[in-house]
C-alpha cells in the first residue's frame, strides 16, 4: 500500500499549506480512528481520513487597569495568548493544560504581584482527572529539579531539588481513576505533573509523566487568588465529559 507523510496527506484533505498541516499534528489536534497522529513525518496509507479537534477561542473572564484574566483553552501555549492579547504574563501554563491564565496591564501591578508569588500568598487550586483511586487527602512535599532538554523542561522528585509543595484532595472515585482538586503552595516547573506522577497517581492523558494516553493533559487551572483578586474557570467540557462517561458505565 502507498504511504506518504502525514502532514502532507492532511494538507491534501483539508486544503492548508503544509506548514498549518505540520503545526495541526505538532499541537495534538490530529486524530485517526481515535488515535492521535503524533509525528508529522510518519507514513500513513494515503487513503487515510483525519479527524480535527477543533480549539476554543480564548475567553476574557475579567479585565481593569491592573490585569487581563483568560480562561486559556488547552493546545494554546501561554506564549501565543500574551502574543494575543499584547500584555505580559504574570505565570504560565502547559499548552495542554486549561483554564485561568494572568496578564499584567501595567509595571507597578506587576511587580506587587511577583512578590506576593515570591511571600507564597497567591492561592492556585487545580482540577486532575489522575489514574488509580485517590482515598484521602494527601500533601505531597517532595523536592523537584527541573532539567532542561532540547525538548523541554522535565521536573523530577529529587533529594537536590528545590522546595515544592502540592496539597491534593479527592473529589470523586471510578472504578480505575479519580478526579482530585490540588493545590499547589510553589510555583515549580511542572509541579503537580511530577509529584501526581511521585506517588503512582498520574494524570491521564500525561504520557511525558507516565500518564495513559488521552486527548489532552487532563489538568486545569480552577481558582486563583491574590491580593483582593478571586477567579474561577469553569471545567472544561472535556472534564464533564469523563464524569458522565464513568456514570454511565456505572449503571449498566
Amino acid at each position: 500500500m502507498k504511504k506518504e507523510k502525514a502532514y502532507i496527506l492532511l494538507a491534501k484533505q483539508e486544503g492548508i499549506s503544509n506548514r498549518a498541516a505540520k503545526e495541526l499534528i505538532d499541537r495534538g489536534l490530529v486524530y485517526t480512528h481515535d488515535r492521535k497522529i503524533k509525528i508529522a513525518r510518519g507514513l500513513l496509507p494515503v487513503n487515510i481520513r483525519f479527524k480535527i479537534e477543533k480549539i476554543p477561542n480564548p475567553k476574557v473572564i475579567f479585565e481593569d487597569n491592573n490585569l487581563l484574566v483568560i480562561d486559556k483553552p488547552p493546545y494554546i501555549t501561554s506564549e501565543e495568548i500574551s502574543k494575543r492579547f499584547k500584555y505580559p504574563l504574570l505565570h504560565r501554563l502547559d499548552k495542554e493544560t486549561s483554564g485561568i491564565l494572568v496578564l499584567t496591564k501595567n509595571e507597578d501591578f506587576r511587580k506587587k504581584a511577583i512578590e506576593e508569588f515570591k511571600n507564597k500568598n497567591v492561592y492556585k487550586e487545580y482540577l486532575a482527572w489522575v489514574s488509580g483511586i485517590v482515598a484521602e487527602p494527601m500533601k505531597i512535599d517532595f523536592p523537584i529539579k527541573v532539567i532542561k532538554t532540547k525538548s523541554g523542561a522535565f521536573a523530577k522528585v529529587s533529594s537536590d531539588g528545590e522546595e515544592a509543595i502540592t496539597e491534593i484532595e479527592p473529589i470523586l472515585a471510578f472504578r480505575t481513576k479519580s478526579k482530585i482538586k490540588a493545590i499547589i503552595h510553589t510555583g515549580k516547573t511542572h509541579q503537580i505533573r511530577a509529584h501526581l506522577k511521585a506517588i503512582d497517581h498520574p494524570i491521564i492523558g500525561d504520557e511525558k509523566y507516565g500518564g495513559e494516553p488521552y486527548k489532552r493533559v487532563m489538568l486545569h487551572h480552577y481558582k486563583f487568588k491574590i491580593f483582593d483578586y478571586n477567579f474561577e474557570s469553569p471545567e472544561p467540557r472535556d472534564f464533564k465529559m469523563q464524569e458522565q462517561n464513568d456514570n454511565k458505565k456505572r449503571k449498566k
